[in-house]
């Protein structure tokens, strides 16, 4: 018997019109879901588009902000889409998906079309169903859904929706960008290139709004913002907010807003908003630019020979010269974009006007404007590098001027207003000089040395500076007066201030006796203007014989004083004695203290007086030792006499002042005082007795100085007739024989100095003749009196007289003859004064061997003084002849 056949049937598919409806649902769920996953996208974008539009219309949307909302709305597209697109299509593209989403809307009918499609899968072998079977079974669900419409079966359909958002939403991206094409472009660059730098576009349009400002420290501030041309709103206000501060509002004014805040010390954010537009500008505070350090630089017209100098104005002065060339430099705390400076104002005006008010007067109505032919007005630009800035190179003229500045920084800060920098225009001023150190009138020999300093002073430096001599003979003479230099300082430009030490020696110089003109001369550097001489110094070089006189009188004047002193001393030395009666309790009375202190005040007062008499008698003691010509005798009294007064002032004197001071204690009993009183008479009268035996002393001295004036003043008269017989005989050639109207001029001014100086012989003949006269009445001495005898009888008087005539009429060779004559007579005059005088020291000087002693050694400390004083005139000498010849132009080289 066969086996039976057990390989599986074949599938059997289901019916063609079940087929059929399943492939229908199938596109049209696709086609559903696609067109849904296309809608929802695209509305995505808009949305996206939409809200970034809205956003920048209230204000500018961050770039991060823009990119999320991009990433947001092409989501749907590129999240959404698919996923939809798997959901929908993808995981329903089989029968049997169909059949699941079938039985959400319809669970009965949808198990059946799901046990349909799984019948037409199964494979049966011989016991299973038979084929007929499940086609039978097939067939009869193919039946139940063909009376049905499966679309219902779908889920619910949202393409409307989608479609009718995309549209409204496609229709207002279209009417936003016909209606505000410029915002709507705008917003799609933004949108679609999020992190671009594409500029908010706003209806109100900014020109050009900072986004950084510097602002004053502390000082209120203003912000202007303009609208630009393009700006498609206007609005009427705006308003602006420095950080959370109290908004401040602006009205439009000229197409701008003009926003005024108040100081800030803090940086901060401005935001201001101006219709749609909101700008924030950051504020940053700072000081305002300052000057740390102003300077100039200086230089001196070329005349000077003064290199360029650089000056500190910390004072805000600059004082130079006119002519000089000046930069200003500022040094400022930051670097400057521009400085300026200028208009500068000149002060001549200014001044002027000053001193009316200060007058009462009215002020000019021109003002500043009166100053303008004088002065013209400087402006210019500071080259400014780092934080230095410097003017160019001006000239300072003969007016002072004020020179303004004004700068700003970087940041576009100005600095302080009211910087000024004051320029005075100085005039090269004279030199001058002085010479200290020295009197004013001097008399000296020709081997004494005068040292003294010389001082020069000028403003700009000093191109020369010495002193100088001119001579003048007070009685004819065929010498020429000296005159002549010495340069001390050359070429100091650098020095405003000279001081050099300066010797004067005539017979160093070569100068003969007569007198002398000492000046101290200055030069600077200003073209053309000469020397500057300081006061005159007259000093008188005298011959030993004028020496001579005028030490007589001088110590005449000396012997007067101590009369005076003596006479007040004896004056104390009364009051002295009636305190000296009164006992020691009445000394000791209030009053009488009182007396006591005025007799110790007045001995203080007369030791002080001696004091000053002695040091002058000290210095005419050394004047009359230097002259050589006064006797050894005298020089021995006036010594004794100084040393009387010396013993005074140093020793007796401050004795009865201390005695007078011991007497006024207050610890004192009455018997101390009257016996201090006692002393201090004791003493004051040994300090009378003294001062007449010092009197006594410079009288005797002063005779024997008057004795030897006698013959130097002979002498002198002598050589005064030679020197007008020598002046005349100098000039014969030209006056003998020529009358009076036919004189050459400087004949006549010959004949006249010849003239005057016979009047002043005569007269000082005259007067020789009184005082020995005076001298022979006192003395009796017999030798005088024969000499003035023969003076009365030879009529002197009258023949120099005769000469005078002689010489106003041009008679030139009988003066000069009667000249020489009476030139004879009075130097055999001199000789026999002389002769007598020194028959008498030789006599007075041969008594005992004690005095022969002290005559040896008197005359030792003279010649040792003597030569004391010729080695330090030596001396001075040699440094005045150094120095002259220091001032010397150096010899040609051969």
């Amino acid at each position: 018997m066969p086996e039976p056949d057990t390989q599986p049937a074949a599938p059997v598919a289901i019916p063609e019109s079940l087929h059929r409806q399943l492939e229908d649902f199938r596109r049209h769920l696709w086609r559903v879901k696609v067109f849904e996953a296309f809608a929802a996208g695209l509305v995505g974008l808009l949305v996206s588009f939409l809200l970034v539009y809205g956003i920048d219309r209230l204000w500018g949307t961050p770039g991060l902000v823009r990119l999320g909302i991009l990433l947001g709305g092409t989501s749907l597209f590129a999240l959404f889409a698919p996923y939809w697109l798997y959901r929908w299509v993808w995981r329903h593209r089989r029968e049997a998906q169909l059949a699941r989403l079938i039985a959400r809307r319809f669970p009965g009918l949808g198990d059946r079309l799901l046990g349909v499609v799984e019948l037409q899968n199964q494979r049966e072998d011989a016991d299973s169903l038979s084929p007929r079977l499940r086609a039978a079974a097939m067939e009869v669900v193919a039946a139940e859904v063909g009376r049905r419409s499966l679309d219902e079966a779908l889920p619910p359909p949202r393409n409307r929706r989608w479609a009718l958002a995309l549209l409204l939403l496609t229709g207002g991206v279209a009417a936003l960008l016909m209606l505000t094409p410029r915002a709507g472009i705008n917003a799609f660059k933004r949108w679609l290139m999020p992190l671009s730098d594409t500029e908010r576009y706003t209806f109100t349009r900014l020109e050009k709004p900072l986004e950084y400002l510097v602002v004053p420290y502390g000082e209120a501030f203003d912000v202007c913002i303009r609208l630009a041309k393009d700006s498609e709103q206007h609005p009427g206000s705006a308003s602006g907010r420095f950080g959370l501060q109290p908004p401040v509002q602006a009205k439009l004014d000229a197409n701008a807003y003009q926003f005024s805040f108040p100081g800030q010390q803090d940086p901060g954010v401005v935001t201001l908003r101006i219709g749609d537009a909101i700008h924030r500008l950051k504020v940053q505070p700072l000081q305002r630019p300052a000057v740390k350090a102003v300077s100039a630089t200086v230089t001196p017209p070329a005349y000077l020979a003064i290199p360029e100098q650089s000056i500190d104005l910390s004072n805000g002065v600059l004082s130079a010269v006119a002519g000089s060339h000046v930069r200003i430099k500022l040094t400022t705390n930051r670097e400057l974009a521009s400085a300026t400076f200028g208009p500068t104002r000149g002060l001549v005006a200014a001044a002027a006007a000053d001193s009316d008010a200060a007058a009462g007067k009215p002020a000019a109505a021109a003002g500043v404007e009166a100053a303008a032919p004088l002065y013209t007005p400087l402006t210019g630009v500071l080259t400014s590098r780092g934080c230095d800035s410097v003017t160019p190179d001006f000239e300072i003229g003969k007016v002072a001027f004020e020179i303004p500045f004004a700068w700003t920084d970087s940041y576009g800060l100005a600095g302080e207003a009211g910087f000024r920098v004051r320029v005075d225009a100085l005039s090269d001023a004279a030199p001058s000089s002085y010479l200290q150190g020295i009197e004013r009138q001097k008399v000296m020999l020709p081997e004494e040395t005068l040292d003294f300093e010389m001082l020069a002073e000028d403003d700009f430096g000093i191109k020369l500076a010495g002193i100088e001599w001119t001579g003048e003979f007070t009685k004819p003479s065929a010498d020429a007066p000296a005159k002549g230099e010495i340069k001390l300082v050359e070429a100091a430009s650098q020095q405003q201030h000279v001081s050099r030490p300066a010797a004067f020696s005539p017979k160093a110089f070569g100068i003969a006796p007569q007198k002398i003109t000492l000046r101290g001369f200055a030069e600077d550097y200003f073209p053309g203007r000469g020397r500057v001489f300081s006061e005159p110094v007259t000093i008188v070089v005298l011959t030993r014989d004028e020496h001579a006189q005028l030490l007589k009188s001088q110590y005449d004047r000396v012997i007067t004083e101590l009369e005076d002193l003596a006479r007040r001393e004896e004056g104390q030395f009364e009051e002295t004695q009636r305190l000296d009666e009164l006992s020691g309790d009445d000394l000791q009375k209030e009053e009488n203290r009182k007396r006591l202190a005025g007799q110790e005040q007045a001995e203080a007062e007369t030791k002080r007086r001696m004091d000053e008499l002695t040091a002058r008698t000290e210095q005419l003691m050394k004047d009359a030792a230097r002259n050589g010509e006064i006797d050894k005798d005298t020089l021995k009294k006036m010594a004794e006499s100084l040393k009387s007064m010396q013993e005074l002032s140093e020793q007796d004197m401050p004795k009865v002042q201390g005695k007078m001071a011991d007497a006024q204690e207050q610890s004192n009993t009455p018997e101390k005082t009257s016996k201090d009183v006692d002393q201090a008479k004791d003493e004051q009268a040994k300090v009378v007795e003294k001062m007449q035996e010092a009197i006594a002393k410079a009288n005797d001295a002063n005779r024997s100085m008057e004795a030897g004036t006698f013959v130097n003043r002979l002498k002198k008269a002598a050589t005064e007739e030679h020197a007008v017989a020598d002046s005349l005989i100098e000039a014969f050639a030209s006056l003998l024989g020529i009358k009076p109207s036919e004189i050459n001029p400087k004949d006549v001014r010959r004949l006249k100095d010849a003239n005057r100086q016979q009047t002043d012989t005569s007269g000082d003949l005259r007067w020789l003749q009184e005082d020995l006269g005076h001298y022979v009445a006192r003395t009796d001495k017999e030798a005088f009196k024969q000499i003035f005898d023969e003076m009365r009888e030879s009529k002197i008087d009258m023949g120099l007289e005769d000469v005078r005539n002689r010489l106003r009429d041009n008679h030139s060779y009988l003066a000069t003859e009667g000249a020489k004559q009476w030139a004879a007579q009075l130097t055999e005059w001199a000789k026999k004064l002389e002769g007598e005088i020194k028959k008498d020291q030789q006599g007075g000087g041969g008594g005992g061997g004690g005095d022969g002693s002290e005559d040896d050694d008197f005359e030792f400390m003279l010649r040792v003084m003597k030569m004391v004083q010729q080695q330090q005139d030596l001396r001075a000498r040699t440094r005045a002849l150094e120095q002259f010849h220091r001032s010397l132009p150096p010899a040609p080289k051969p």
